[in-house]
């Protein structure tokens, strides 16, 4: 049976890990899938098993999103998806080393997957989705996106352009119909930044570890909550409402044409160097 009922979702860096896991999930649920990933043996033996199992339709997309061609190549396909009721931008890069030691373009590639390639795929969703008054985006954070590690420096940041970029669209279209998601994973068994090839996950504990499995499911409750950022751990989630809010209310400063009084009160105690 066809997911025509439900409509088609994107999935990008679907082969392995949260993107792997969203695709069978979202099989089950009745979607058609069109599937983004750079290996394409992969892709097609995934594709393959999915309709098999699910009876969905299925449609391989072979790209490497920080290459400009094949994310142009992708941005089209969206654009003629008359069906496309949901985008999970997963696709990412995490390499982990200081900020010092990483080649320049490496992060430019960092940069241009988890950033640039996001940017460009949602806007792509949006006109079609707006037209037809509704649809999903679910954006991969992560728990970096607010915590400060130094070796993750590069992908850290990126990370929190993914988080505050969902919020901010949320305000621009969510009156819309249109349905955000930042997901925020912690500590998630996947082969990002070839974690499984380096054995990353035997250091920590197994209850340490979040199955992919564990925070799809976590990320559709949180949807059917009207929840705008997941925290697949968090059990409270005034937690982030509260922090949230502060954060926002520090935005929102008053203007004015001066700087605050306590910067003329620093420059006065402090001795003239010359």
């Amino acid at each position: 049976m066809s997911g025509a009922a439900k409509g088609t979702a994107l999935i990008t860096g679907t082969t392995s890990g949260i993107g792997a896991a969203f695709a069978e999930r979202l099989a089950r649920e009745g979607y058609d899938l069109i599937l983004v990933a750079r290996r394409g043996d992969r892709l097609r033996e995934q594709a393959q098993r999915l309709r098999q199992e699910a009876g969905v339709r299925t449609t391989v997309l072979c790209a490497d999103l920080s290459r400009s061609q094949d994310l142009r190549s992708v941005e089209r396909r969206i654009a003629e998806e008359p069906e496309l009721t949901l985008l999970v931008n997963n696709a990412g890069r995490g390499d982990i080393m200081p900020f010092t030691e990483m080649p320049a373009e490496l992060a430019e590639n960092m940069i241009s997957l988890n950033v640039t390639a996001l940017t460009v795929l949602t806007h792509a969703a949006l006109p079609g989705m707006l037209a037809r008054g509704g649809g999903t985006i679910i954006n991969v954070a992560s728990g970096l996106s607010f915590a400060v590690m130094s070796p993750f420096t590069v992908y850290g940041a990126t990370k929190a352009y993914v988080a505050h970029f969902t919020e901010l669209l949320h305000a621009e279209v969510g009156s819309k119909g249109i349905r955000l998601q930042a997901l925020v994973p912690g500590l998630t068994r996947t082969n990002l930044g070839n974690a499984e090839e380096k054995r990353f996950f035997d250091q920590f504990p197994a209850e340490m570890v979040m199955m992919p499995a564990d925070l799809v499911e976590a990320s559709l409750a949180s949807l059917a909550m009207g929840e705008l950022f997941c925290f697949p751990r968090l059990e409270d989630p005034r937690q982030w409402e509260e922090a949230s809010r502060a954060v926002r209310a520090i935005g929102a400063t008053p203007m004015s044409n001066k700087p605050a009084a306590r910067y003329f009160t620093a420059a006065r105690a402090t001795p003239n160097a010359g």
